[in-house]
């Protein structure tokens, strides 16, 4: 265990909420899955804003959490921590740990916002990675990376959002984790779809990934769950339906081009 997570442990954790039986955030896998409260990043199309105040204190406890797991053991296949932005937490590594020991695998949702946990996570146990999958959120291109993670205005070490994010991929991808990349369509990112797909194709071949494995999944943003003003950009569901189909097109054709497989998820 790393120096900075020894004097912690899961009870440590922030825990907004938990789903005792999910069956869609870790593809084929049937998870218990943790939201852990606070980010540090203010994407205005976020389903989960409600908590993304680090300060707001949990809601369940890691015992509940244990209680759950001794019940369910043999019938989940993992735990997904998820978010907010889930690495935030320092207590998430020996958290990690203690649900391996349990007998379950780890699923992981981030969008890379803090590598040094990240590092944390995949190097800190003599075993090997800590995390068994991780869905990892390619938030935007670098070029409007900033604007979309809620950052330019306020923070002057936006500029570096990006490469923080980069830095925590390229650490799961050599390290041998299963990654599911992914990014959330909106109506503002939908003209830099192609671009993204060009990101991806980059952090794929720096991961030296096989071509077969480089994958971008886009998802359609909703209004479920999100803030009221975001809820108001959307257009109307057939126009968006519509809109989110042409764009995928358009980033298949330079998916082709650049080696990398685009799906989509609504």
């Amino acid at each position: 265990m790393s120096e900075h997570s020894a004097a912690l442990s899961p009870h440590d954790l922030a825990i907004a909420g938990l789903v005792p039986l999910s069956t869609v955030d870790w593809p084929g896998k049937l998870t218990a899955t943790l939201f852990l409260q606070g980010c540090p990043w203010r994407c205005n199309y976020c389903h989960n804003h409600a908590i993304l105040d680090p300060r707001t204190p949990g809601t369940v406890t890691w015992g509940e959490v244990e209680d759950l797991l001794a019940r369910r053991r043999g019938l989940l296949d993992g735990v997904v921590f998820s978010g907010g932005e889930a690495t935030l937490q320092r207590a998430i590594t020996p958290a990690f740990q203690e649900v391996r020991a349990l007998g379950f695998r780890t699923g992981l949702h981030t969008g890379g916002a803090f590598p040094s946990r990240i590092h944390d996570i995949v190097s800190s146990d003599p075993g090997g990675p800590l995390v068994d999958w991780v869905g990892f959120d390619l938030k935007a291109p670098p070029e409007v990376f900033e604007e979309t993670v809620g950052l330019r205005s306020v923070n002057p070490n936006a500029s570096r959002a990006f490469e923080r994010s980069r830095e925590s991929f390229l650490a799961l991808a050599r390290a041998g984790v299963e990654i599911e990349l992914r990014t959330t369509l909106t109506p503002v990112l939908a003209p830099y779809a192609p671009r993204i797909v060009e990101v991806a194709s980059d952090l794929w071949r720096e991961a030296g990934a096989e071509r077969e494995a480089r994958t971008l999944i886009f998802q359609q943003a909703r209004s479920d769950g999100t803030s009221d003003t975001f809820a108001r950009t959307l257009p109307e569901r057939p126009r968006w339906n519509r809109m989110f189909e042409a764009v995928l097109e358009s980033a298949r054709t330079t998916g082709d081009v650049v080696g990398v497989r685009v799906e989509a998820r609504a």
